[in-house]
């Protein structure tokens, strides 16, 4: 997905991805979000996460890493925080190609859910879409659950296994065991 670069209006680290969706759509952004996971930032994992905004209502979700896009971008993006995210602004006549891509939409108050496990976030994301944005929302129950998705990527487990043994390892030099 190649989007237009837009004006930089916030960049900065995160402990959890609601702050920033929730600033998004309290200013009613239109642009786009880059996260990058403490995976990315710390273990050179690769990819980061974009999700475009038409005000303030996510709208598109991709994964540079995986290349995926939609809610199993979500699901490649739902790790432990910290996040490093760059908000950019842009018109919404330069988003409009990218958002006619249908295979990278995702139902308004997804991303507030499985990034930010945020109900209350979510229906007010809801609240705030077009009506037509939402009607499809409630066919997205049928799509794979954000758990079911990241229990099918192998390497992303074997990652999260094999970062928790380095850990344990510092740890125990640490504690002299």
């Amino acid at each position: 997905m190649r989007l237009p670069r837009g004006t930089l209006r916030k960049s900065r680290v995160v402990t959890d991805p609601r702050d920033t969706l929730a600033d998004v759509l309290d200013r009613e952004v239109t642009g786009y979000a880059i996260f990058e996971s403490q995976e990315t930032l710390l273990l050179d994992a690769e990819g980061r996460g974009v999700v475009t905004f038409e005000d303030g209502v996510p709208v598109l979700a991709y994964h540079t890493g995986t290349d995926r896009g939609g809610p199993p971008a979500l699901a490649d993006l739902a790790v432990p925080g910290p996040y490093h995210v760059s908000v950019f602004e842009l018109a919404a006549a330069d988003l409009a190609e990218a958002h006619a891509t249908e295979k990278l939409r995702v139902p308004p108050g997804m991303p507030a859910e499985r990034l930010a496990g945020d109900p209350a976030l979510a229906d007010s994301t809801r609240r705030a879409a077009p009506a037509e944005r939402t009607t499809s929302e409630r066919d997205a129950s049928t799509d794979q659950s954000a758990v079911e998705a990241f229990l099918e990527d192998e390497e992303k487990i074997a990652a999260i296994r094999e970062q928790a043994r380095e850990e344990a390892r510092q740890r125990a030099a640490e504690w002299d065991f």
